[in-house]
């Protein structure tokens, strides 16, 4: 009868162990709630003017205006790869932008910031085109 016991004691948590597990819900050391996935904003530009000195331009003021926000994890701005020329790659961009936040509320945050909408403000005359990729990565 001890085994027995020991045995539904034994399924029982582990089922509780799985549901927090798999429901992403924190280990007991961490501090509480759901855990929060980062967000990687990468943001591709198409310029009007697709010079090199237009290129570096844009590079140089996402370095100035987008770098160091609060919740930043990781930054990288840069041109394009042209000499990656695979089937698979996609080439219609001048510029790329990559930040990741440690939360959406971090995201949230930068793009309502004041440097990030001098960014905006100061560098949109050459934007062609403008393509934003957000997703949650863990």
């Amino acid at each position: 009868m001890k085994m027995n016991r020991y045995v539904a004691f034994s399924a029982s948590l582990l089922v509780v162990v799985a549901v927090f597990y798999f429901s992403g819900v924190r280990s007991a050391g961490q501090t509480g709630g759901a855990v929060k996935k980062m967000v990687a904003h990468n943001v591709f530009f198409t310029l009007k003017d697709r010079s090199d000195p237009a290129k570096a331009k844009l590079v140089t003021a996402c370095r100035e205006h987008l770098k160091g926000h609060p919740g930043e994890v990781f930054f990288a701005a840069g041109v394009l790869a042209q000499d990656l020329k695979r089937e698979v790659n996609v080439t219609d961009f001048d510029v790329a932008l990559h930040i990741v936040f440690k939360t959406k509320e971090d995201q949230d945050r930068y793009q309502v910031a004041p440097r990030h909408q001098k960014f905006i403000e100061q560098n949109n005359a050459n934007w062609e085109k403008v393509r934003v990729f957000d997703s949650y990565v863990e």
